[in-house]
């Protein structure tokens, strides 16, 4: 059997990319998704264990100094990370794992895994980026003019990954995004082990 792939997805805001991430777990529920651990407050909406598992500082700190974090982040006073624990468990019975990560967080886990594979969740356009952080024209003008300047800031950072989906029509990044898993599953690297069982049984065939 071979080992599982870790996947970090990043975007800015107004990317889409949690629409089509929920769309990719819908038709390919076998992929698994790497929940972090996060200090701040729940908001409105979330659900524990959804997304995020919410725990104090303590416990948090307490993970990242006995090593239990694949990666961590500082965010306006609050800590960001990810278990190490459940992302090795996947890789290593063989199931996919997809962590939603932003570019700082994504660069830190090439750091550590070189062999993760990287997509950025990109929009069509600029105008349309604004369009969807502009919402139906209710939001505050300078809070949009905020998230645009976040936004870009991103995409700038966006040739530092190996693939891109455009999200354009939702249904094809979401089969764009579930393309790029399942080419990876046939590379030579995950496959190296039916060519070794196959070679194992000619010696025991009588030709």
């Amino acid at each position: 059997m071979s080992k599982g792939q870790l996947f970090v997805v990043s975007g800015p805001s107004g990317s889409g990319k949690d629409t089509v991430l929920k769309k990719l777990f819908v038709s390919h529920p076998e992929i698994k998704f790497s929940i972090s651990s996060v200090t701040r407050p729940m908001r409105l909406g979330e659900v524990e264990g959804e997304k995020y598992n919410f725990i104090s500082r303590e416990k948090f700190l307490y993970m990242l100094d006995n090593n239990m974090l694949l990666e961590h982040n500082e965010y306006c006073g609050n800590f960001y990370g990810t278990p190490s624990a459940l992302v090795q468990e996947c890789i290593e019975h063989g199931a996919d794992i997809i962590l939603e990560i932003d570019v700082n967080g994504a660069a830190n886990v090439r750091k550590i895994m070189p062999e993760v594979i990287s997509i950025f969740i990109m929009p069509p356009s600029i105008e349309v980026l604004k369009k969807r952080l502009s919402g139906r024209g209710t939001e505050n003008p300078d809070i949009v003019e905020k998230r645009m300047i976040a936004s870009i800031g991103e995409i700038v950072r966006a040739k530092e990954y190996d693939y891109i989906v455009v999200n354009d029509v939702l249904e094809d990044a979401v089969r764009d995004l579930s393309n790029i898993i399942v080419s990876q599953r046939n590379s030579i690297d995950r496959k190296k082990y039916l060519i070794d069982e196959v070679l194992e049984n000619v010696k025991s065939c009588n030709w």
